[in-house]
């Protein structure tokens, strides 16, 4: 099994920058995608970006590309998403999620770890 624990969040001004971090434990993750979702209040869950443990694939929402970027640390155990020229649409809970396999899904229901969520408010 695998445990996520995100951080990272934090209120920042519209066009800023902003990296989340998702620390990943237990047994193995090769063999496993990271996944970043969000959800507003009142909307929602959102797929942002998805990785495979290797970092050999990503994957990412039309609304973030270009503005994103996802990245694993191996050494680290750690799951990243760096956000820049961030909007005021970007404003929610980010949530870090895994699922067992090398497909890069996009719906919340076929990932099976969840962590509990990071605030990020953009401020116009």
């Amino acid at each position: 099994q695998v445990q996520l624990v995100e951080s990272g969040g934090g209120l920042v001004q519209a066009g800023g920058s902003l990296r989340l971090s998702c620390s990943v434990s237990g047994r193995t993750f090769s063999s496993y995608v990271f996944g970043w979702f969000r959800q507003a209040p009142g909307k929602e869950r959102e797929f942002v970006a998805a990785i495979t443990w290797s970092g050999g694939t990503t994957f990412y929402a039309d609304s973030v590309k270009g503005r994103f970027t996802i990245s694993s640390d191996n050494p680290k155990n750690t799951v990243y998403l760096q956000m820049n020229s961030l909007k005021s649409e970007d404003t929610a809970v980010y949530y870090c999620a895994s699922r067992l396999g090398a497909t890069m899904i996009t719906a919340g229901e076929f990932y099976r770890y969840w962590g509990q969520g990071t605030q990020v408010t953009i401020s116009s």
